[in-house]
């Protein structure tokens, strides 16, 4: 007995304390407990169509600007492939194709990513924080501020964001955290300015007709694109000194 006071001591002393987890922590949130009770349902029936369970799957979100698309791919943690098991609109939009480079500029984003923060009482329902300015972006562009609070949230309106009804951010915000609290600590986010099919490619050539800057930062987006849906497997990403993603 007196070794477990002494034992409860040295924990108390040097802080390590179990708390809860991180499921435990958002359903605190009223938004968050409303989700669950409106969609979970649906949530798990959408999961075990892929033959997923809610308590062991991962995700991986693609975002498509031109097309005001969000996917998210599903698979189950020891898995290697992923499986497409969603896509929901985006429902507002602003800036034009092409990366983010400042503050102010109104763009979205467009290179590989992953979901860094979790707000569960966002001023936008819900919201899932995007880890822009990453690597790439900092060595690519000189402005001093690059901006950032970049997210996927919800009530429909947008300044270099990607705006969610609040409906919808509630499935998106459970998948997240789900798959967080499942072990899964980064979830990738790949933006890409549009589908890089033929006829995609072609209807956007005149924006790097006269921008091989452009043009040489899409290229190097669609051996990502490519590799992604080549396998549907999460992508090794790394970045050279000039700021481009190697795979």
């Amino acid at each position: 007995m007196r070794l477990l006071i002494i034992l409860l001591g040295l924990l108390l002393t040097t802080g390590f304390i179990v708390t809860p987890d991180f499921l435990a922590e958002q359903k605190k949130y009223e938004r968050v407990k409303a989700a669950y009770k409106e969609k979970e349902a649906g949530v798990q029936k959408k999961l075990s169509e892929l033959g997923l369970d809610l308590n062991n799957f991962n995700i991986l979100i693609t975002v498509f600007k031109s097309e005001q698309e969000l996917v998210i791919y599903a698979k189950n943690k020891k898995d290697k492939q992923y499986k497409k098991l969603v896509t929901y609109p985006i429902c507002a939009s602003s800036g034009d194709l092409g990366p983010k480079r400042k503050q102010g500029d109104g763009q979205v984003p467009e290179g590989f990513y992953h979901i860094e923060r979790y707000n569960p009482s966002s001023s936008y329902h819900l919201s899932l924080g995007v880890s822009y300015p990453n690597k790439s972006d900092k060595l690519k562009s000189t402005a001093k501020d690059l901006g950032g609070d970049i997210f996927i949230h919800g009530e429909c309106v947008t300044i270099g964001c990607m705006p969610m009804t609040n409906d919808k951010i509630k499935e998106i915000y459970i998948y997240a955290i789900q798959a967080k609290n499942n072990g899964q600590q980064n979830i990738p986010v790949y933006i890409f300015p549009f589908k890089f099919t033929e006829s995609a490619i072609a209807k956007h050539k005149s924006y790097t007709t006269d921008n091989k800057m452009l043009q040489d930062f899409w290229n190097n987006l669609k051996t990502g694109y490519d590799k992604f849906h080549s396998n549907l497997e999460a992508l090794n990403v790394a970045v050279d000194k000039a700021g481009n993603y190697n795979f």
